[in-house]
């Protein structure tokens, strides 16, 4: 079995695709609301200001969803997995715009242009790659015996955390 296939990553892909649900449907009932999520092995962690109750209850519906065939919950435009796809692109475009001026023998500043243009290409490329390789390899929209234990909160001052504890 290989890493891709072992269960702690499956039980991550679990709670990831979880997270994104539960994120999902709490931003359905409050418009403005701005979280940050981070999955585990052993459940997920919301950072921001929401109810505990809100985030139990949207938590057991985005498990039923999913459950009930709303694979697409488990996908969300704004998860890491995209931001770091944009960043790895866009970094590795403009240093090859940069690169491949700069080997006639020096840098530039008319380059400058070129690396722009080629940093928004794969900008615009990275959304919908991100948002495949989080379908494919870091979430999944499948709970299978995904079980929610606990749900907890911890007020730090003004960050307000909500734990999900799973179990599988």
């Amino acid at each position: 079995m290989g890493l891709i296939n072992s269960s702690l990553i499956t039980r991550i892909q679990r709670n990831h695709g979880l997270e994104h649900a539960t994120i999902h449907l709490l931003s359905r009932r409050n418009g403005n609301l701005s979280l940050v999520g981070r999955s585990d092995w052993n459940g997920f962690t919301l950072y921001g200001p929401v109810d505990t109750a809100e985030v139990k209850h949207a938590a057991q519906e985005a498990l039923r969803r999913l459950r009930q065939g709303e694979a697409e919950l488990a996908v969300h435009p704004r998860c890491g997995t995209v931001v770091a796809t944009t960043g790895l692109l866009t970094g590795l475009a403009a240093f090859v715009a940069i690169s491949l001026d700069a080997s006639r023998g020096r840098f530039r500043w008319a380059t400058i242009p070129a690396a722009i243009l080629a940093a928004t290409l794969a900008a615009i490329v990275a959304q919908p790659l991100g948002l495949l390789l989080q379908e494919r390899f870091t979430t999944t929209g499948q709970p299978g015996n995904l079980e929610i234990r606990n749900v907890s909160v911890n007020p730090a001052g003004n960050l307000i955390t909500h734990r999900v504890e799973t179990v599988q």
